[in-house]
């Protein structure tokens, strides 16, 4: 079982004949509720509120150099954490995978809260996304294990709901108890949050059956092959520490593995951007490269260069989640009267036009309420493209197929993010300091670049889309 399989595959209906809809707060479902949603909120949380902060831990702990490592390691240990997580529910049913991994979590947050230095505060950043990783998987199988079939798009639902509310308060709020407390309280407040939601999620978990499950898409082979990938990532991360021409050559090929190692993991001729459905998980790559790449630079540079407090530079990752959800319900809206492919180009577009105009605006010294205002377009591009990438991506597949082509579209987020962010550190760190404008600048051009190369990935979709 893993994080993509559907959960009407894996558990029996109630009743076909006449399915009844249970609350999702009614007593046999309360505390599995509350308690997973808990835990998905508080994993949207952090992860939303690192990049607000993440400048004054940098600056703390004396470690701009690995800024963007903070980042591409959490992200590249999350797709081990995915398949590991699959692995073990797969074996074992899905309790013990649950509760490790939430204790791995809390311990990378505990670790990042207590860190004396940088490097520490980078691995801790490791084991919260390879907690968070096996965390989300695992919830999965609980909700296929606890919940009827007909109550899944309710509980799946909540789920999403609860990352809606923390990217659009997340930022602010971790700003407000930087600036009140410390960011170290950032994380170790989390902690003690994680292990309530955790305790009210165990009765819950005692009523599960353990029914191990084999799957195609969780095996050892595709464990070594992500541990290779998160290791390559961190490498080419790492890789600008170095001297210029060593670094270089290291990063280059640590690239190489990253996409050797990479490629099985996705539909043949994704790496290639064939027409179809491997242009499709192609597409869900490059634009997440581009957007979470471009991201964790803003509230640095409005920290740096415009005086905004944390607070406040944290509300441009708010603007831009609701350009996201906006957009994202426009499209639910419009339905088929808005294409599948239109739907791509035209968010593939809205994202370059934000990016650029993150370029422009910081190029040019501008008002950061330009800063604000573009990347409203790049949320609304993601926000157009995220939901229908999903679906475009199920529509293709056979019920065979569904799980192990959905797990590949979340590894190709969660890879392409986290070597672009690793590229982009990489870049940044090399240019010069962050006191100057010009490495802002040099990643937003590397960005831009990225953008456009994902709208012209969005183009070879169309013979999957019809």
């Amino acid at each position: 079982m893993t994080l993509t399989d559907r959960p009407e595959d894996v558990i029996d209906p109630v009743d076909d004949t006449d399915p009844v809809i249970t609350a999702l707060l009614a007593p046999a479902y309360r505390w599995a509720t509350v308690g997973m949603v808990s835990l998905v909120f508080l994993a949207a949380f952090e992860a939303l509120a690192v990049t607000t902060i993440m400048p004054s831990v940098s600056a703390d702990l004396d470690g701009r150099a690995w800024f963007s490592a903070a980042f591409s390691a959490t992200l590249a240990a999350s797709v081990v954490g995915m398949v590991a997580g699959g692995l073990w529910s797969d074996r074992s049913g899905p309790r013990l995978p649950l509760l490790a991994s939430v204790a791995v979590f809390a311990g990378g947050l505990l670790l990042a809260g207590l860190a004396p230095g940088i490097e520490l505060f980078v691995a801790a950043r490791f084991l919260q996304g390879l907690g968070g990783g096996a965390m989300t998987v695992a919830l999965y199988v609980v909700v296929a294990r606890i919940y009827a079939p007909i109550d899944h798009p309710r509980i799946f639902g909540a789920f999403a709901a609860a990352w809606v509310i923390p990217s659009m308060v997340g930022p602010s709020v971790a700003g407000v108890v930087q600036e009140a407390f410390g960011w170290r309280w950032v994380f170790l407040g989390v902690v003690a949050l994680a292990v309530a939601a955790t305790a009210m999620l165990v009765p819950a978990l005692r009523s599960i059956a353990d029914n191990p499950e084999r799957s195609s898409v969780a095996t050892r082979g595709r464990l070594a092959l992500a541990a290779v990938v998160a290791g390559a990532v961190v490498a080419l991360d790492l890789a600008g520490r170095a001297e210029a021409a060593l670094g270089f050559a290291a990063a280059a090929l640590a690239l190489v593995v990253v996409l050797v190692a990479v490629r099985p993991l996705l539909p043949g001729g994704t790496l290639v951007v064939r027409r179809g459905l491997p242009a499709v998980v192609a597409l869900r790559g490059a634009i997440a490269a581009t957007f979470f790449s471009s991201e964790i630079y803003l509230p640095y540079l409005l920290q740096e260069h415009y005086d905004v407090r944390p607070w406040l530079s944290g509300a441009t990752l708010t603007v831009g989640a609701l350009g996201w959800a906006g957009a994202s319900q426009v499209q639910a809206r419009l339905g088929s009267r808005l294409g599948d492919h239109a739907a791509l180009r035209a968010g593939a577009a809205l994202l370059l036009a934000g990016i650029g105009g993150e370029l422009a605006a910081t190029a040019l010294h501008l008002t950061p309420v330009l800063i604000g205002a573009a990347w409203v377009l790049a949320g609304a591009g993601m926000g157009l493209m995220f939901p229908r990438i999903s679906a475009v991506v199920l529509a293709a597949s056979s019920e065979r197929d569904q799980g192990r082509n959905s797990a590949a579209m979340s590894i190709s987020d969660a890879v392409g993010g986290a070597t672009a962010i690793s590229l982009t550190g990489l870049v940044f760190t090399t240019v010069g300091p962050a006191s100057q404008w010009a490495p802002f600048v040099a990643v937003l051009s590397l960005t831009s670049v990225l953008a456009a190369a994902a709208l012209l990935v969005s183009r070879r979709t169309s013979a999957v889309l019809g």
